[in-house]
Parts: C-alpha cells; structure tokens; sequence
C-alpha cells in the first residue's frame, strides 16, 4: 500500500476472488467491505496463500459455524499454504452465519490477531434491516428514529511499519507486538490527504475506499465508525455534535420497538479498539448568527426568502438554492467586517465567499478544491500526532466533511 509521505508498506490483504471488478483477486487494506441484508445467510469460503494459518472472525455475528482447514485456538483455520502440508488438512475453510442483526460489524483473523490485524487481515461488514430501501426508507436499524440520507464507513487503523518490514523480509522471529510504536494511521486504509481523493483512484490500487463525506444542511449523515486497532482513537468531528445511536451492532435502546431512547450526543467518538459505532451527524447552520445565503445589503445575487409553512423554524418553500435556513438568522449581515484579501491567507477549501453555494474572486493560483461553494469541516483523530504520517503534518487519520448547497448532487 502507499502511505501519504510517497513511501509504500508490505501487507496481508484479504481479496475478492470471484467478482466481477478489475480489482477481483486483489488483497486490499483494509479487507472487502460486506453489505448484506437481515435474514441473509452469509458464506465465506477464505483460501489461504500466504506462509502462515489464518482464519476469520465476526463479532456480533450469532451461530457462526466454520468448516475445513485445521482446528486452531479460537476458530477454524486455513492452513499455511506450504509444499508439505498434509493431504488431510486444508488451506481453505467455510464459514457460515445468518445475519441476524441489523448494524456495523468488523471482521478480522481469528489467527495472532494481534499480528494479523496489523498486517491488515481485517474489514467491515454492513447489515442492512428488514424494510431498508435505498430510495424510500434508508434506515440504519429498522426504526424511523434511525433514518439518514447519507451513509460513509470510517475504518479505523494504524501501523507499525517495522514490524511490516520484518515480516516483508522474513524476520518474523524477531517480531515482537508488545513493543509496538505506530507511525502511521489510517481511515479506510488510506492517511490524508490521499483519504479526500475518489474512491478506487488508478494510483491507490489495493486502497480503493475514500473517506470524504458530503451532506446538505438539514439532511442525517450516519457515521459508521470501525475501530479495527489495539489502541484507542478519538475520532474528533467538527461542525456539530453526533448522536450516537448504536454500539457494535446494536441499538442504544431501552426496550424493543423505542428506537435509540438511550443515543446521546457527542463531539467526539471514543473509538475503542474492535468496537463499532453508528452516530447520525446533521448540519443547520441554525442559531449561527447571521444568514449563511448572505443578504440583499451583499448584493442581488443574494435575494431570497426564508419562509417556514410546518412550524419548524426552517424555510421548506424554495425546493432548491436555500433548503433548510433557519429563519432567524434571515437577513442577518456577518457581525464582523470581511478582511481585505490582502490581509487573508488562502487555504485550498476557501471558496472565495463566506457563503455557502458561492464562489467569490481570488488571487491567482489560490483555492480550487472547493467546486461548489461548500463548508469544509475538518473530521480526524483527537489524538494530535495521529494527525501525521511518519511524523509528516498533516496527514494519518484525517479527512474533511463538506456541508454542500442544496442543489448540489451527492453521489
């Protein structure tokens, strides 16, 4: 895999056999993502070709049977693909479960987890509940309470590199995991700011998912958070607090049929090591103080209603360029004077205009990441040096969250 300083570290993956993607046969970090529907009966069949045992576990799956390859601590496992293996012991093994549960759940080796994982032997599996549809009823756990327009995975993890060094050139005698010092983390196998650029780009071949999400003001992210590392991260979100409402697969409630009645708030998910989280993030821009789509004062461009028929303080009347403003802010100039641009430093995110859905004049050469005029808020680990890579800032487990205009289409 490539790391965001331009250096690159030796893994195990796990990898697609059967598919029908250029990547089919590939090992990835992290491993394949599985989404799955509730009452599915799942079958994994994991062929082994590396020189060691290993295996496949999933928490918070129930009655989870495993068949071939070789007894081993904890589960089943395939054996190390070797010359000299027995012809009674095999190098694959079938796992089988129904997934009974709707929710966030990780995978990961049943075999020296505390190698295997850090070699990158792990993933995330998504269980879609009964009624789930992704047009009309995006529900994370089958409750209306738990309803959400747009969904990311943020898969958790960090590395060693010496310890991947020593397995590359086969010193695994030598290695020894109570002396890990990670140097470098990750979101969905990728350090920032290579966690920003698209899905499956050409020059990230075995680190194909991004971690860049998108909403529009009003709308219900849900945040599906994975911790699949030996220590923990505080995974800090700017913009808003999050309503945790489920920990590893299962909904913060306090009897069947409430919905999440006992989610609270956060602006911080303590990420614990092999835990998952579901948290649902909303962005306003209500009570700010001043109005977000600018004012008639700023100029014609800017003219626009904030009309609100339901009683919800929000105007619902435009259908297009100003969804969701609070109408208390409505026709409220920014209580500060604008600086001159030649009192301003241009970060890559700036728009040129302080409001959302409008792209203002700058110097030449500056800004450019911004194409829509949105809001950039930076989402990354609370932990500072979990913020570089090999000690680079900035980088390791850091992305952005966009507030994008209404209008603006999300993939």
């Amino acid at each position: 895999i490539s790391t965001g300083d331009g250096d690159s570290v030796f893994i195990w993956g796990y990898a697609l056999d059967n598919g029908p993607s250029p990547a089919s046969g590939r090992a990835q970090y992290p491993g394949p993502t599985l989404i799955v529907n509730q009452g599915d009966t799942v079958t994994i069949t994991l062929n082994n070709t590396l020189g060691v045992p290993v295996s496949l576990l999933f928490p918070g799956q129930i009655g989870v049977t495993a068949v071939g390859g070789s007894p081993g601590l904890i589960t089943r496992e395939a054996i190390a693909d070797d010359p000299n293996t027995p012809a009674n012991e095999a190098q694959s093994v079938t796992y089988s479960f129904v997934a009974s549960q709707p929710g966030t759940y990780i995978y990961h080796s049943g075999t020296s987890p505390e190698l295997q994982t850090e070699m990158g032997l792990f993933g995330a599996i998504v269980v879609r509940p009964t009624g789930y549809d992704a047009v009309t009823n995006k529900i994370a756990y089958g409750h209306p309470d738990t309803a959400y327009d747009q969904e990311y995975l943020f898969v958790l993890s960090e590395m060693d590199r010496s310890i991947h060094d020593l397995v590359e050139f086969g010193h695994m005698a030598q290695v020894d995991v109570a002396k890990r010092f990670p140097v470098l983390w990750f979101l969905n196998g990728r350090n920032a700011p290579d966690s920003m650029a698209d899905a499956a780009v050409p020059w990230l071949p075995t680190q194909p998912y991004n971690s860049l999400p998108r909403t529009h003001p009003g709308e219900k992210l849900l945040m599906r958070v994975v911790s699949a590392s030996p220590s923990l991260h505080p995974f800090h979100h700017h913009g808003n607090h999050a309503r945790q409402i489920a920990h590893d697969g299962r909904l913060l409630s306090s009897a069947p049929g409430l919905g999440p009645d006992l989610g609270f708030e956060d602006f911080t998910i303590t990420a614990i090591p092999g835990q998952t989280v579901d948290a649902i993030f909303l962005w306003t821009g209500a009570q700010m103080g001043w109005d977000v789509y600018g004012t008639v004062a700023d100029g014609p461009d800017f003219a626009h209603d904030c009309v609100d028929l339901n009683g919800d303080g929000y105007d619902d009347t435009d259908g297009l360029n100003h969804d969701h403003e609070w109408c208390g802010d409505h026709g409220k100039a920014i209580p500060v004077a604008l600086p001159n641009q030649l009192d301003l430093t241009f970060g890559g995110f700036w728009s040129g205009s302080p409001y959302l859905g409008y792209l203002g004049v700058l110097p030449p050469g500056e800004g450019g990441l911004n194409l829509n005029g949105g809001y950039f808020f930076m989402w990354h680990s609370h932990s500072e040096k979990e913020i570089t890579t090999n000690d680079i800032f900035p980088g390791g487990m850091m992305t952005m969250v966009i507030i994008e205009p209404p209008g603006v289409v999300i993939p």
